[in-house]
């Protein structure tokens, strides 16, 4: 499923509420430093001049939705076909968006759904600090399990730089974690893959403690995915999860 717009919604998301959408990626094709066995935008698709928005572009579609938009949305996600930080202008379009959110719908939240990867990046960091909810991506604190879950296109990608990226942040931000299980493709092979395991949450409790986020949100495969043999976790599960760390005074919103 592809979003055939720059602004797409409102929409009522499970994790956000009414959100409207913004896609900053080309709209015939899903571009991402990730490419998800789970997302719903199926896998990458090859582009060779990739056509982005322009920041005037972003500005004046947003504009015209908030103009005519009778219910006001609660949030205003940075989401789409792939991941949002990418684009060159995205510092200026977050300015925008801040600016047209003032305008029009002060009691909106800026969101931005990332995969966490160019946080490396000073504008990028600078642009999610001015943000009310970065909701940044850990599928595991397994190296292994986090390159087959989430295929990163940089294969030399581990947890270890992830969790430093987010450790920029001093909690400030809403950790975001997809649990499921099932084959999947591992080269020219196949593997299996869970991530509710002892050993696996053990090591995203530990990922978790030394990040301390604000919020956390977890949830399971809710649309069709590109791989056809991956599970939807049981909610019981999920909640066994959260258990420990509510227990701890972390915000855990589940969404099963």
């Amino acid at each position: 499923m592809l979003f055939d717009a720059i602004v797409y919604g409102p929409i009522h998301s499970r994790r956000l509420g009414i959100s409207l959408g913004i896609n900053l990626m080309p709209t015939n094709a899903k571009l991402c430093t990730f490419d998800c066995v789970y997302c719903e935008c199926g896998f990458n698709h090859p582009v060779s001049h990739p056509q982005l928005p322009s920041r005037k572009e972003v500005a004046a579609a947003l504009e015209s939705v908030l103009q005519a938009e009778t219910n006001t949305p609660d949030v205003i996600t940075f989401s789409g076909n792939g991941e949002p930080t990418l684009h060159p202008e995205f510092e200026g379009i977050i300015a925008d968006t801040c600016m047209l959110r003032d305008r029009y719908c002060p009691q909106a939240k800026v969101s931005v759904l990332s995969n966490s990867t160019q946080l490396a990046r000073p504008d990028v960091l600078r642009s999610l600090q001015r943000c009310d909810n970065r909701i940044l991506k850990l599928d595991s604190a397994i190296d292994r399990t986090m390159r087959l879950i989430d295929r990163p296109v940089n294969a030399s990608l581990t947890v270890r730089q992830i969790i430093d990226y987010l450790a920029q942040f001093k909690g400030d931000f809403t950790l975001q974690t997809c649990f499921l299980r099932g084959e999947v493709p591992d080269g020219q092979s196949t593997a299996i893959i869970d991530n509710t395991t002892e050993e696996e949450v053990q090591a995203w409790y530990k990922a978790v403690e030394e990040l301390r986020p604000k919020n956390i949100m977890i949830y399971v495969i809710d649309r069709a995915t590109p791989v056809k043999t991956l599970e939807k976790i049981s909610r019981d599960q999920m909640e066994a999860i959260a258990a420990p760390l509510r227990e701890k005074g972390y915000q855990i919103s589940i969404s099963a």
